[in-house]
């Protein structure tokens, strides 16, 4: 294995103009640089899961699979292949600026798994669309009544820390409607990825959970992937389910 000292840290920007830039059939630009691990059908189904519905507010954006980002540097660096050091030095993602295009450069070596690299993917996307286009009003309504209802849990930190602050400074029906709102957007994203994740592979409500946080209670969860479900059709080639487990 290469030592740190032997791997040539690349500019962002030089990466992007080597890079091979494609445009998947759903309308999301990408592509793979260095020694990422992934292999190109792999590559190709993930970003195919993301629906093509979401692509217009998202054409702007790029989305570039590298070895590692490196977080502690003031440009944005990559790092074409992986070393213990440099791994030690990378962040998830970085984002920079080109022109017109607005690149996220993620890690595909920091995760040891796809279902780390897709959800690291999908929410990247879901924010970058949250950023362009909103959250869609009836899903903000159905955050908003679950939160009301003192529905168990939430889908991430930010969510779960917005959502209180908003719900703890309420003053009789008064709302801080700038924090409900960053609430609603927290939550939407969230719900989003989620909602592309089980697109991408299967996996099991438990696997969302983190220690930090309660994780939003199943069915409520299943209700807000269903409304993002509705809004955003899968592409053809990948389906949406919800399947209960029951005991005994």
């Amino acid at each position: 294995m290469a030592s740190s000292a032997q791997v040539e840290l690349w500019h962002a920007e030089k990466v992007a103009t080597q890079a091979n830039v494609a445009t998947a059939a759903n309308g999301i630009n990408y592509a793979a640089w260095g020694e990422t691990k992934i292999n190109e059908p792999d590559l190709e189904r993930l970003v195919g899961a993301v629906p093509a519905t979401l692509a217009p507010a998202l054409n702007r954006r790029a989305y570039y699979f590298v070895p590692l980002a490196i977080a502690d540097t003031g440009d944005t660096m990559i790092a074409p292949s992986y070393t213990v050091d440099l791994g030690d030095r990378a962040v998830c993602h970085r984002n920079a600026s080109f022109g017109d295009t607005e690149a996220v450069f993620l890690s595909t070596r920091l995760v040891e798994d796809r279902f780390g690299l897709a959800f690291e993917f999908f929410i990247n996307v879901a924010h970058n669309f949250v950023e362009a286009a909103g959250v869609p009003e009836g899903f903000g309504a159905l955050a908003w009544s679950q939160a009301q209802a003192q529905v168990r849990g939430e889908t991430s930190q930010d969510a779960w820390e917005t959502r209180r602050r908003v719900l703890d400074t309420r003053n009789g029906r008064t709302v801080d409607e700038r924090a409900r709102n960053v609430y609603v957007e927290s939550a939407f994203s969230d719900a989003l990825a989620i909602y592309m994740l089980s697109l991408s592979l299967d996996f099991d409500y438990h696997d969302l959970r983190e220690r930090e946080y309660p994780l939003l209670a199943a069915p409520a969860l299943a209700e807000r992937l269903r409304a993002v479900a509705a809004l955003f059709p899968p592409n053809p080639g990948y389906d949406f389910q919800i399947l209960y487990r029951r005991k005994g």
